[in-house]
């Protein structure tokens, strides 16, 4: 297996960088990548640190960068080491001046600028971090989404990045033993979203999360004709009250968040529609 050291520099977060790198790297196959992640490089002292660690880990650096003068150093100095340094944003943003005409504005992550939309998603996150996992169900009604599950069905996960998409989103676990309140079956502002998943893969999931507990792999709670009724119990549950089902056995976290936010959006404009 190919070894890759990558070095990731921005002046901001850096999340779009990371989102370009992994983008990229799915393209590939057997390459074990070491990322040094540099956010809030935004002077020469900073960068020179950096220098450092990259002549003593070579690999790919990948920035934005605005400050014309920090720019130009990490250039100058990459190629003096040898090593490919590139700017995944300057293509666009040359397009775009192009076509519209005017100068980017070199602000260092204008993008992240403290706007509404910000502050939605702030919201969203306290609010899917404080109902997770059944609680809160007196705020249910104020959720955008609510997702339900059996345990282990990617619930958590998937909520958390729909709140970073600026979702307030709850979640509740269906249990065969102690199915959900009255509340759960009585809301009318969230999108409810039934999440499922094989049985097969459901029980190879629980099993390696006792594993990594230190606890004991054999019981219900792993037995495969329990997770199997478990499953059933859930699926029916769904299509009883006709909620949207969505198979996440093969889905990442974000296709899924992807599936459910199309149900939003398709709910949004059937509402705009009537």
């Amino acid at each position: 297996m190919m070894q890759l050291h990558l070095h990731l520099l921005s002046d901001s977060t850096g999340e779009t960088l990371e989102n370009i790198a992994k983008a990229a790297l799915a393209q590939y196959d057997d390459v074990e990548t070491m990322r040094h992640f540099w956010p809030m490089v935004r002077s020469e002292t900073h960068l020179e640190r950096i220098l450092q660690e990259i002549s003593q880990n070579p690999g790919l650096v990948l920035f934005t960068l605005v400050d014309r003068d920090i720019r130009r150093t990490l250039e100058s100095r990459c190629r003096a080491m040898g090593l490919p340094a590139v700017a995944p944003l300057d293509a666009v943003n040359h397009a775009l001046s192009n076509l519209l005409g005017q100068e980017a504005k070199a602000r260092p992550g204008r993008q992240h600028t403290l706007d509404a939309a910000y502050f939605q998603r702030v919201d969203a996150i306290q609010f899917t971090i404080a109902h997770d996992d059944g609680v809160g169900e007196e705020e249910w009604e104020e959720a955008d989404i609510v997702l339900v599950g059996v345990s282990r069905s990617s619930k958590t996960p998937t909520s958390i990045y729909l709140a970073n998409r600026g979702y307030k989103t709850a979640n509740v676990p269906i249990v065969v033993e102690s199915p959900p309140t009255d509340t759960l079956f009585s809301l009318k502002n969230p999108l409810i979203v039934g999440l499922t998943t094989s049985a097969d893969r459901l029980v190879q999931i629980r099993r390696n999360r006792l594993l990594s507990l230190n606890q004991h792999p054999e019981t219900d709670y792993v037995d495969h004709d329990a997770v199997a009724r478990e499953v059933s119990f859930a699926r029916r549950m769904f299509g009883d009250r006709e909620w949207p089902v969505i198979d996440v056995t093969r889905r990442s976290i974000e296709e899924t968040a992807a599936a459910i936010i199309t149900l939003v959006n398709e709910r949004n404009l059937a509402k705009r529609d009537k």
